[in-house]
């Protein structure tokens, strides 16, 4: 990419009126920051579930600078309301456990599913000119065929959560071809950095290591410790967030968001 195209995308931000579900969260709030030192008008949406990585803290010293609704994805006329101004939505509400999904699957269905077509349906009536980017997850390949895994893997999630999150991203492309709601997907890998949850093992494994490393902890790998992993750090991953939601070239498209190299 070319210096002008980077400044092109970066500049489409300024004084655009932009919304992020999630926005409490730990991308949602690095995207947050980044988007306000662009110039956007952000609106931050987040219903601060217990554990699910909402928190005000992290908005500390931006605080000023944005909006915030305490709200549910899922509750429709609250939806409506709230997307009919904005020019573009990043929309990272969702829960992400593995674990929690197994243990209730019917609130990780009503999240991860019914929460996402309560979105696209608001924007479908009352805002069908705005652009949605949704942060799907590369855990709907489940077991890999071969590495690495491009987009055209097939997608077959060995979880509840995958099997919701792929439904989700699907209900952003059936929307996008279908009602012409512009949407796209960026299927995110163990994204790192500051504000991510520490408080339990639930939300994946980088967290919890680095704390039960300051808590001078034991850390558990399971297997023989062979397996590797590709990281992709927030910035990085907020920035892919900003170039889809600035270009139409991506409408429709799902796209592998990780790193270069193997851990």
């Amino acid at each position: 990419m070319t210096r002008e195209t980077s400044r092109d995308y970066r500049a489409f931000y300024a004084g655009r009126k932009v919304m992020i579900t999630g926005g409490l969260g730990f991308i949602g709030s690095n995207l947050a920051r980044l988007l306000v030192d662009l110039g956007a008008d952000v609106l931050l949406v987040d219903s601060l579930i217990p554990d699910y990585g909402g928190n005000l803290f992290n908005i500390d010293g931006i605080a000023d600078r944005l909006g915030v609704n305490i709200a549910d994805v899922r509750q429709q006329s609250t939806m409506n309301y709230l997307v009919r101004d904005r020019a573009v939505i990043f929309n990272l509400a969702g829960q992400v456990s593995h674990i929690d999904s197994m243990r209730d699957p019917a609130s990780d269905l009503e999240i991860n599913c019914r929460g996402q077509l309560t979105l696209l349906e608001a924007c479908r009536y009352n805002n069908p000119a705005v652009k949605v980017v949704f942060a799907g997850t590369r855990q709907i390949y489940g077991r890999p065929d071969s590495l690495p895994v491009n987009e055209n893997h097939l997608v077959r999630p060995t979880d509840v959560n995958g099997i919701n999150k792929a439904a989700g991203e699907y209900y952003h492309l059936v929307y996008n071809n279908v009602f012409h709601v512009r949407a796209c997907s960026l299927r995110l890998t163990n994204v790192y950095g500051p504000r991510q949850l520490v408080r339990h093992n639930r939300q994946g494994f980088i967290g919890w290591f680095i704390r039960t490393v300051i808590e001078d902890g034991t850390i558990q790998i399971y297997g023989d410790g062979s397996q590797v992993r590709d990281f992709v750090y927030v910035d990085d991953a907020a920035d892919a967030f900003l170039r889809a939601g600035a270009s139409d070239a991506c409408n429709g498209e799902v796209f592998n968001v990780g790193g270069d190299e193997r851990l």
